[in-house]
């Protein structure tokens, strides 16, 4: 779906359109970002949402057992304790606080392949989650079937490629891989790929997928980990992740900002970097993620959603733009799942 090509708005209605839209009035309702408090009811929600403000929603965070759930049902994996609260009902007032409607909960190292708590959340909140599974790259294939199960029988609608979980020498593109890679198409499930040592270790394996398995969807985590270049060496690796815009289904996660950053909240050195994502990729390519929790500390929930509507102001971004931007993209990538 093609934008137009976007317009210099001044910062202040972008701030008031996103997060503060209660200290502005302009003549625009169906754009406004209003500070309505997210009620759990559809009919609340939708008498909102008919008012005029789009819904925002997260297209990054994770969610854990908490230490009594860890030891009652839900156990962590040895080693991968978690150190900051990840709980359900935690998320769920910090969402109500930031009023984020919605949200991808991407499968957590802290649980590894044991799926059966985001499983019992996708199951409590069919209209407000989605799960994004974590595949399985075992050397004996036995994630594809996994992968299967997870989608078809669970209701994934999503899978993470950590390359790091891949067998020592191994590379996302070995058999395993494409055999998960080319099943998640053809299943209509996308891809995340994680790339946090650096988009360069990976971007030769993204490009061939992409190139052979063109019908998968590509959701690039974090801005493939690509933070302001400082140097000729980090300007390449930048303008590689620009490039993958060749492929119509790459979508990149402006999430996770303090990852990404070299300065503190509201990172607005990452300024820059979105208005050139944008104008590479179109706002309808592009979805503001969290990385809940580990944002918590760093900005705050609601800091994290209010330093990205921030940063779109910087970067002059139409109000349309960040309406694509902070909930329409994803729910474009996940369609049915939560209604305007």
């Amino acid at each position: 779906m093609a934008l137009p090509v976007r317009s210099v708005i001044s910062g202040s209605i972008f701030l008031g359109d996103c997060c503060h839209a209660r200290l502005y009035s302009f003549a625009a309702p169906s754009v406004l970002y209003r500070r309505t408090q997210y009620k759990a009811s559809t009919t609340k929600m939708a008498s909102a949402n008919a008012q005029g403000r789009p819904k925002t929603i997260d297209s990054h965070l994770h969610i854990w057992a908490s230490p009594q759930e860890a030891a009652d049902k839900y156990p962590y994996f040895p080693g991968q304790e978690p150190t900051l609260p990840g709980h359900l009902d935690f998320l769920l007032q910090c969402m109500e606080e930031a009023s984020v409607e919605g949200a991808l909960i991407v499968q957590p190292i802290n649980h590894k392949f044991d799926h059966s708590l985001v499983t019992s959340v996708l199951k409590k909140h069919p209209t407000k989650f989605v799960g994004c599974c974590l595949a399985n790259p075992a050397e004996n294939g036995t994630g594809v079937k996994q992968l299967e199960d997870l989608i078809l029988k669970d209701g994934y609608r999503a899978v993470r490629f950590n390359p790091y979980l891949w067998p020592s020498g191994q590379q996302m593109t070995n058999e395993v891989g494409k055999a998960m890679f080319s099943r998640a198409g053809e299943l209509g499930v996308p891809v995340g790929f994680m790339c946090m040592k650096g988009l360069n270790l990976h971007i030769s394996e993204i490009t061939e997928l992409c190139t052979e398995f063109p019908s998968t969807a590509v959701l690039l985590d974090h801005l493939a980990f690509c933070k302001p270049p400082l140097n000729d060496e980090e300007k390449l690796v930048f303008s590689e992740l620009l490039k993958l815009s060749r492929f119509p289904q790459v979508y990149v996660k402006f999430s996770a900002l303090f990852r990404v950053s070299r300065m503190s909240s509201p990172y607005l050195d990452l300024v820059p970097l979105l208005a050139e994502v944008v104008s590479n990729f179109g706002a309808n390519r592009v979805m503001w993620g969290s990385d809940f929790p580990y944002v918590v500390p760093e900005s705050g929930y609601k800091g994290a959603k209010e330093a990205a509507c921030l940063i779109a102001s910087q970067a002059s971004l139409s109000s349309s733009e960040v309406e694509w931007i902070m909930g329409k993209t994803v729910m474009q990538v996940f369609q049915g799942q939560w209604l305007p």
